[in-house]
């Protein structure tokens, strides 16, 4: 039981942190027919990220997918390579997958940024994501508050691998149950 607890709490500090979200919305020719993903160039940026709150510590490996000025995917693996979290983001919203327990919540950058400190934009979300912090390409350290929780992100990074051509999925999020973002903020 303490272990599903230490991996809700990091899903939750990683949604915080590293939030990343779309609705899927289909797009077609014929109202029937839902066209295929299209290519994307895509930087893939992979690193270990530790997030401590509250004394607690959890470390994951994370794969985070950047398509330029328009969407995030980053994708938590504390286990072997099994993604339990996926976080999908654009500049407007937010959205976490909590594969672990079968979750998911969204929120705007404004909802969030009310009981967070420093605020988080797009920008910074992006530049963590593709390693290009003004900290270097070998590690970041982010800290952020919120609410009484202090919060620290620790990311360090593997060697960038050059932007490729992928096809970018969002998840389906209807096998999973809505929760409140209030609840986590």
């Amino acid at each position: 039981m303490q272990s599903k607890n230490k991996y809700i709490v990091f899903v939750l500090a990683a949604l915080v942190l590293v939030s990343c979200g779309v609705k899927k919305k289909a797009v077609s020719t014929l109202p029937s027919v839902e066209s295929e993903p299209t290519w994307h160039t895509c930087l893939i940026q992979n690193a270990k990220a530790t997030v401590t709150m509250d004394g607690s510590r959890m470390s994951a490996n994370v794969t985070m997918q950047t398509v330029r000025d328009s969407m995030l995917v980053i994708s938590v693996m504390p286990l072997l390579g099994i993604e339990v979290a996926r976080f999908e983001v654009t500049p407007f919203e937010l959205t976490g997958i909590n594969k672990f327990d079968g979750t998911y919540a969204t929120t705007t950058f404004a909802e969030l940024n009310r009981t967070l400190t420093p605020s988080l934009n797009w920008d910074v979300l992006q530049q963590t994501c593709t390693a290009e912090l003004p900290t270097g390409a070998e590690r970041a350290r982010l800290v952020y508050t919120l609410g009484d929780k202090e919060i620290e992100l620790v990311i360090n990074y593997t060697p960038r691998k050059l932007d490729v051509p992928v096809r970018v999925l969002h998840q389906n999020v209807s096998k999973y149950k809505k929760m409140n973002i209030q609840k986590w903020l």
